[in-house]
């Protein structure tokens, strides 16, 4: 087991950044305030919320009122899925849902679970990259298609969608465009109105926030039903006491992440190119996952043949690397990555992937470290178990 631990596990979870957790110490201690108060301490609590609305709103675009704050993404994708849908359908806008077949699970059973109220949901098939097809989307459109939610960069490949002109498609038909974000932040323009969205989710940890916060932007005239009832905050959208240290430190961390978005960029695609030259020409029969250019500058989905991503993790750890095999919310899953086997991945290349994703921490040394350990880890995995 190694003492030294490289991190590369960035689409999972971000750490949190200490000046992220400056900002939010004030309101984890000395400044208790319930927002809903009209005490000094309660409007002092709502002053800061006011205010980090007022800085998510100046990178997304938009305007204040149009962004709700949630617990996370997988409530905001619910949010999205479920109270755009229920609330078009209750103005008589139809009953048809459009998704992709590579959405987080968030958005995939959010949809599913409308099903059993009478929706019904297409989904589009994607490429060999990951990719949906504007053309597929055309097609699928219907005179009762109400919501269409296609997520911007995949979490498990990194595939990144034409949103603007996936958007562009849906409003030519007055259909609603929802994308999950989750992904994005930090590393691709946020800009509501050039992106053609409707609805858009994020969530601060992917970005160096804290867990347990996330926002959902609904643009200004879009109807939404509830998911939470109780009080009326958030505009009547979300009830529940506002998580005040998490806002501040969402909208802290959603800051410094578009004002460090171009160099962060440029330097972690160098990293992220370094590692799959360097994986793709070590390791016999290896591959990559998802378009080479198209994909976020943080993410190296690999494959090697004969080589179970399962086992592949075990020996990484420890040696002190952290990896992943797909989504975090389906770890523990004996199932093949959905995402993978949707863009034609068979099962036994899809169980033999691995996904790196990059961060602040990330050095070259790092890459370096992976791409020497890597030859001789598959090689003992494949001794166990041959090629055949």
């Amino acid at each position: 087991m190694s003492d030294r631990i490289i991190y590369l596990d960035h689409a999972a979870t971000t750490p949190l950044d200490q000046q992220v957790l400056a900002a939010m110490l004030p309101y984890l201690s000395e400044q208790p305030g319930n927002p809903s108060s009209i005490h000094q301490l309660g409007r002092a609590a709502l002053h800061a919320v006011d205010d980090a609305r007022e800085a998510v709103a100046l990178v997304l675009g938009c305007a204040r009122k149009e962004i709700i704050f949630t617990g996370g993404g997988s409530e905001s994708d619910n949010l999205a899925i479920k109270g755009a849908a229920l609330a078009q359908r209750q103005r008589g806008k139809g009953s048809h849902i459009i998704t992709s077949a590579i959405e987080h699970h968030a958005v995939l059973h959010a949809a599913e679970y409308l099903e059993q109220f009478g929706f019904e949901v297409t989904q589009l098939p994607v490429d060999a990259a990951g990719l949906v097809r504007p053309d597929d989307l055309r097609a699928a459109l219907r005179p009762d298609t109400t919501l269409v939610s296609v997520m911007y960069a995949n979490n498990e490949v990194g595939t990144v969608q034409p949103i603007a002109e996936l958007g562009s498609i849906c409003h030519e038909r007055g259909v609603l465009l929802h994308t999950d974000a989750v992904q994005a932040a930090g590393m691709l323009p946020l800009d509501v109105d050039a992106l053609n969205v409707d609805l858009m989710t994020l969530t601060a940890h992917k970005f160096y926030g804290p867990k347990g916060v996330g926002l959902l932007y609904v643009r200004h005239g879009v109807s939404l039903m509830p998911q939470i009832n109780g009080g009326g905050q958030e505009r009547r959208r979300r009830a529940g006491t506002e998580n005040v240290p998490g806002i501040v430190g969402l909208a802290a961390a959603l800051t410094m992440a578009e004002e460090r978005r171009p160099s962060y960029v440029a330097r972690l695609r160098g990293l992220r190119d370094r590692l799959i030259d360097g994986v793709l020409g070590r390791v016999p029969q290896s591959w990559l996952n998802g378009d080479r250019e198209r994909r976020l500058s943080n993410n190296a989905n690999l494959g090697f043949a004969c080589a179970e991503s399962e086992s592949v993790l075990l020996l990484l750890d420890q040696e002190g690397i952290c990896a992943s095999s797909g989504s975090a919310c389906s770890s523990g899953s004996l199932e093949p990555s959905h995402v993978l086997t949707a863009m034609g991945l068979s099962v036994e290349h899809a169980t033999s992937s691995v996904r790196f994703s990059l961060g602040l921490g990330s050095s070259a040394q790092d890459i370096d470290d992976v791409v020497a350990a890597l030859p001789a880890l598959i090689s003992r995995l494949r001794e166990v178990a041959p090629c055949v």
